[in-house]
Parts: structure tokens; C-alpha cells; sequence
């Protein structure tokens, strides 16, 4: 199973990016049956979309995982849906700041994430990781390029592509040049840990999809040609 994960460069003035570092150090990890592919986008939103399509042509994944900076956030999140709007609260890193725009003319106006959401924040649950279900991706780079690969995932016809996104909070480093007193964070390494867990349960849920759909299709090949007659009185 091809796995592609996506991080950002730093912005807005921040000199590291939590998702930058997760995504790079999750590259070429195996779990499960899963491979991952790690890349790390520029905080560009002109460009971003024709970056991404570039990405997944060339990986053709099973699955794809967008990490972003959720600067404020008590926890991870992993997201809902993204909606179709482009309103920058800051200037890109090429300086270009949308507002109001659409993230596509011709597209929905929101996007729902084909990530298995309960067994995700289960899993969370169950390790004591603290995260939860999100209903808001914001209207920036990360909301944006969740747009778009769910776009993308629906117009593979015929293959089923697991698509979403997760939130990231502050690092503590962060955290510490942000009111320290009122701005949470996490470790690094518990931020990596949860998206394995996150990986681990999209694997999981596609692995029984994937036996189910088998099963399926050895009952159908199996009593493919019978003829059911019903019993007279």
C-alpha cells in the first residue's frame, strides 16, 4: 500500500514547521502494509495545487495524509471536510494573501475527508493521545490543499483513495515565544506517534475492507451459474 504524506514549510514568521519535521521523519516507514512517501509543499497557494497533482500522478498512493500547523490547537485534529473557500488571515510565502476566493470555480461547495474519523480519534483515545475530530480545516494553505486531494482522490475512478488531514498544535519551542503561560503544545515525538496511529487505523480499515471485498467476490464466483428453483407444496 502506497502511503503519501504531505507537511509545509515554516510561515507566517514561525522558523520551524511541526509538519515539516513529522512528515520527514515518517519518510520511508514502513507500517504495516503500508510504504510512506513524504514530501514537504512551500506555503504557496498559487502553486500549490499544480505541486500536489505533480506528487500524487508520479506516487499514484492508496492513501494520502496531509500535515499542517494549527498554531492555538490543544491537540492533533484530524479534519471533517474542506470547504471551498480561499481567505487568508496572513500573507503566503510568495506574499499573496486570498480573500474570499474559491479553492476551485467549479467545485463543491465542501469536501469530505474518506478517513475512517472514530477509529482515528479511538485509537488516540486508547494510547492516551490526546486529539479529536475537527469541523474546521481553516481557509488557508492546509484547508486548501485538503480540498484539493480529495478532488483529485474522487476524479482516480474506480479506486478508493483514504484522503485527509490532521492539525497540528505548537511545539513547545513555539509555544514558548507565543505567551507560554496560555499557548498549548506537544512534543515532537508524541506528534509522530499519533500519526502512525492515524496511518495504522486508515491500514487497518482498508485491510478489512479489502477482505470483505474478496470474500464477496469468491461467494459471487462460487455460486455464479446456480439456478434456485423453488419447492412446490
Amino acid at each position: 500500500m502506497r502511503i503519501v504524506i504531505y507537511g509545509f514549510e515554516p510561515f507566517g514568521g514561525e522558523a520551524i514547521n511541526p509538519a515539516q519535521l513529522v512528515a520527514r521523519a515518517l519518510d520511508g516507514a514502513r507500517l504495516g502494509e503500508g510504504i510512506v512517501a513524504a514530501h514537504v509543499l512551500p506555503v504557496e497557494t498559487r502553486s500549490l495545487r499544480a505541486r500536489l497533482e505533480q506528487i500524487l500522478a508520479v506516487e499514484r498512493p492508496q492513501v494520502i495524509l496531509g500535515l499542517g500547523l494549527a498554531g492555538g490547537r490543544t491537540a492533533l485534529a484530524v479534519e471533517r471536510l474542506a470547504i471551498n473557500v480561499l481567505d487568508s488571515r496572513v500573507p503566503d510565502n510568495q506574499g499573496y494573501q486570498a480573500q474570499g476566493e474559491p479553492v476551485r470555480e467549479d467545485g463543491p461547495a465542501a469536501l469530505f475527508s474518506t478517513l475512517p474519523l472514530d477509529e482515528i480519534t479511538g485509537r488516540w483515545r486508547a494510547s492516551a493521545l490526546p486529539g479529536y475530530r475537527s469541523d474546521s480545516a481553516g481557509t488557508f494553505c492546509c484547508n486548501q490543499a485538503l480540498y484539493e486531494t480529495l478532488w483529485w482522490a474522487e476524479a482516480q475512478q474506480g479506486v478508493e483513495i483514504a484522503t485527509g488531514f490532521v492539525h497540528l498544535p505548537y511545539l513547545p519551542g513555539q509555544a514558548a515565544e507565543h505567551n507560554p503561560a496560555e499557548t498549548p503544545s506537544m512534543a515532537l515525538e508524541t506528534m509522530r506517534k499519533g500519526v502512525e496511529l492515524a496511518l495504522e487505523s486508515i491500514i487497518s480499515v482498508a485491510q478489512r475492507r479489502g477482505d470483505a471485498d474478496a470474500t464477496a467476490a469468491e461467494e459471487a464466483k462460487r455460486t455464479r451459474g446456480e439456478l434456485w428453483i423453488p419447492r412446490g407444496r
